[in-house]
């Protein structure tokens, strides 16, 4: 029997797999494997599920204990292809020696090599590591306007689980060791590919390298948060302070196209006296995804009682032209509420012309009986960001609960 450690929310978890009585029962695909994606000069490694062959093949990447599973696939003799239609992504590979080799990806993101290999328990190492467990200020001046960045730690003995969070939200859930005097963790849930390298300093710092297509070029500096206000070091983003309303007295106006083409507005009647939840979304944003099932959940509980939830979608000029990822996106979560087409993701400052510095994906406004915008959240932090992700669940149910009663 395959296993593979993670470490979730809860602690330490051993999740296990049969992989021996599926090659057993003639499905020489099935099982846990260890992945390796390439982003130019950096390679990514990370967990892998396939289950079933033929038609009925599956595959599943991992963010901690949660999935991301495969729309479709296909197994014909040693090849496997799988499509991740709510990403618009595809698995190609080719079985060699007991190797899957290949590509991933779509157009729009590249296509990048790819490598499993059937799984094997490491053995345990890196005894005596340092404990960096609990909450760290990462400075750093983003493009987006942030001065600093959340990394969150987990850690059980040697095995860490980790998580950036960022205005956008998590980096998802970094996973990894401690080994020759440092940590090396990784994230791939076949989206937002980031490899960490920690090295803890004499003096209690931790020297942090991002590796990954959208990481900084250089090596930041973690610092404990009483720590960084002892320097005078920057503070993290405030979630629902990075977004303002240029004139808070205005209603946020919008007019667009939903699938069908009919096109939905602010006025329209039955928007009339409800709260509106109006989100900034894009299916190819893996934050994004991250949010849309917490919004179904909140539409389906409030809505009786009077909230609407209307998302305004930026996507890519050739999924605008041919949606194939955005319904799939839709079905993938069974979102129900208005699912509005406001144009390209370059676009999204003329679309929304209301709102300062909206540079985040996703954001959330929230806006009460009269039309006025009350509060707007930046990113979403996910089940990766711990007490984060449940500070503000409770912040975005109580204020709706709060508009509702007004």
């Amino acid at each position: 029997m395959q296993t593979w450690s993670v470490l979730t929310r809860s602690g330490a978890v051993t999740v296990a797999f049969m992989a021996l009585a599926a090659v057993a029962q003639g499905h020489p695909f099935a099982g846990l494997w260890d992945g390796e994606i390439k982003y130019d000069d950096v390679t990514v490694e990370f967990p892998m599920e396939l289950s079933g062959s033929g038609n009925g093949i599956k595959g599943s990447f991992f963010n901690g204990d949660e999935r991301v599973t495969s729309t479709s696939g296909i197994q014909t003799g040693n090849s496997l292809v799988l499509d991740f239609a709510d990403y618009a992504t595809r698995l190609s590979v080719i079985e060699e020696g007991g190797v899957l080799n290949g590509t991933y990806g779509n157009k729009l993101q590249g296509v990048h090599e790819i490598k499993l290999r059937r799984h094997r328990t490491a053995p345990s190492s890196g005894l005596g590591s340092p404990d960096i467990s609990g909450l760290w200020t990462l400075p750093f001046e983003s493009p987006k306007g942030e001065h600093a960045w959340r990394f969150i730690v987990r850690q059980h003995r040697t095995q860490v689980s980790a998580a950036i969070l960022r205005v956008d939200g998590d980096t998802g859930v970094l996973t990894g060791h401690y080994q020759d005097g440092q940590f090396v963790l990784n994230h791939f849930d076949g989206g937002r590919p980031l490899r960490v390298t920690i090295v803890p300093r004499q003096d209690g710092e931790l020297d942090v390298m991002l590796r990954g297509p959208h990481a900084p070029s250089r090596t930041l500096t973690a610092v404990r948060p009483a720590a960084a206000r002892a320097k005078g070091l920057p503070s993290p983003s405030v979630f629902a302070g990075h977004t303002t309303m240029k004139n808070p007295s205005e209603p946020l106006r919008f007019s667009f196209p939903d699938l069908s083409g009919k096109l939905v507005s602010n006025t329209d009647p039955q928007f009339k006296n409800k709260v509106l939840v109006v989100n900034i979304t894009g299916s190819w944003c893996p934050n994004c995804h991250d949010e849309a099932p917490f919004l179904v959940e909140m539409y389906r509980r409030y809505h009786s009682l009077g909230l609407e939830v209307v998302a305004l979608d930026f996507e890519d000029e050739d999924q605008l032209k041919n949606p194939t990822r955005l319904p799939a996106f839709i079905k993938h979560y069974g979102i129900d509420y208005t699912y509005l087409l406001a144009g390209q993701t370059s676009e999204l400052a003329a679309k929304v012309p209301q709102a300062e510095r909206l540079n985040a994906w996703p954001t959330t406004f929230f806006i009460g009986r009269d039309g006025r915008v009350r509060t707007i959240h930046t990113g979403f932090a996910a089940a990766a960001s711990g007490a984060f992700h449940t500070q503000l669940r409770q912040e975005f149910a109580g204020t709706v609960e709060r508009l509702l009663t007004e």
